[in-house]
């Protein structure tokens, strides 16, 4: 077993990735660095001024915030400064209402906000924000992780200012070093009472699912799935994954105000990694303790790829999430670390270059495809086959195979992501 001061490291890893968060990460993340600008302000600003890199910019355009039916950066910008409190965290919108929205609007309608794309970013995930008021002005910068403040500044005064590099995905110097054998023996051998914490991310994510089902969301997928799939999914344990995972991401990405348990930044790759294994678990009849360590095994295999990705990368974040989901999907059948390798190899034999467009309603759609394609790598690795090392990007080594696919995304797709975005904007 793990020494305890491994285990404690690796649990402290766990709980600063996986956090709840209301609405998409990136326009949250927006609103909280504006959200602290306005606290440093000390009023209401009359005018608000953000620079976004790329990544963030395209994946803050399409999604919906929660509580206010609007799409976008500027009513989060708006929301922000009006009722935000960067105690709250990625929960910064908490406290929005109707009077909220309302008075919002006003503010985008009046020009008082103004967004514009910083070129040489020095990290994927780079927000910077200026507001004023009369002779009053302050700033906030939150670069590598959403909630990781570089800047603070009132006036001329600076009272925070850290270098803000390039990042891996976590970039902490105290963050402990995985590879997927120490995440397996982890998940599968730590205490319970350690690691039970982890059922929130169950309870969260299923009461987001069960809004969506219940409501009309994004573009309905999940509850699509769920009525009009039966005739062509059957009601069995794959329409289940699916329709409960797609439904998470319709009400989060539908702007419905609910928390979701994250991964790794995002809200989405938080659902992927979180509810098929609940759902299969469920439908296996499997043990709470089965349970906790499937969901244990998903979340920190996709914290593991993440280090190497980067928190925003051209790849789609489905597929780092679903490879964990493939993962624990094996272990709720019994399987042992060779065949977890097995499916992990076969994710990646198969979706990897799934492009990121951005954060909208249509992820859904990406979130299911790496639901079947779990549930068909966990299949195949069950049945004794696996991708093989003579076969496209996989090794013969497990950590080198996740190691290739995390290079492609974050260094060989960079081109395609500057064209995404192009697209994008010149719609």
């Amino acid at each position: 077993m793990l020494s305890e001061s491994k285990r404690e490291k690796i649990i402290d890893l766990i709980k600063r990735e996986v956090v709840p968060a209301i609405g998409c990460t990136e326009p949250v993340a927006v609103a909280l660095c504006v959200a602290k600008a306005t606290e440093l302000l000390g009023c209401t600003p009359e005018r608000i001024e953000v620079a976004l890199s790329s990544n963030m910019l395209k994946n803050a355009m399409g999604v919906g915030i929660p509580g206010t039916g609007m799409i976008g950066l500027p009513i989060a910008m708006a929301l922000g400064a009006l009722v935000g409190k960067s105690a709250y965290g990625l929960e910064v919108l908490r406290d929005v209402n109707a009077d909220a929205v309302e008075k919002g609007r006003r503010f985008i309608d009046e020009g008082k906000i103004s967004i514009r794309l910083e070129e040489n970013a020095p990290s994927k995930l780079h927000i910077d924000v200026r507001v004023s008021a009369g002779s009053e002005s302050s700033r906030a910068v939150i670069s590598c992780e959403h909630t990781h403040f570089v800047l603070l500044q009132k006036n001329a005064e600076m009272l925070l200012e850290e270098k803000a590099s390039v990042e891996s995905s976590v970039d902490n110097a105290d963050d402990i070093s995985l590879d997927l054998a120490t995440v397996y023996e982890f998940a599968t051998e730590s205490p319970l009472d350690e690691i039970s914490f982890i059922l929130e991310a169950k309870k969260l994510n299923k009461a987001a699912a069960m809004t969506a089902l219940s409501g009309d969301y994004g573009h309905s997928l999940g509850a699509t799935i769920r009525k009009a799939g039966l005739k062509y999914y059957g009601d069995t344990p794959v329409e289940h994954m699916i329709s409960y995972t797609s439904a998470a991401c319709d009400a989060r990405m539908g702007g419905a105000p609910v928390p979701v348990m994250s991964n790794s930044g995002s809200g989405n790759q938080g659902i992927t990694a979180t509810m098929p294994v609940v759902s299969f678990a469920e439908d296996m009849n499997a043990s709470e303790e089965q349970t906790v360590r499937a969901l244990v095994l998903s979340h920190l295999t996709s914290i593991y790829i993440k280090q190497s990705l980067g928190r925003l990368s051209a790849l789609c974040g489905c597929v780092v999430a679903s490879t964990g989901a493939s993962a624990a999907i094996v272990y709720l059948m019994g399987g042992s670390y060779d065949e977890v390798c097995a499916a992990v190899k076969n994710m990646v034999a198969n979706l990897t270059g799934m492009i990121c467009d951005g954060a909208k309603p249509s992820c859904a759609l990406k979130i299911s495809s790496g639901v079947s394609t779990a549930m068909m790598s966990a299949m195949l690795a069950m049945n004794g086959k696996c991708v093989t090392p003579t076969e496209g990007i996989i090794c013969e080594d497990v950590d080198a195979t996740i190691r290739n696919l995390t290079s492609i995304g974050r260094e060989a797709m960079n081109e395609t992501d500057r064209l995404v975005l192009q697209i994008m904007t010149s719609k």
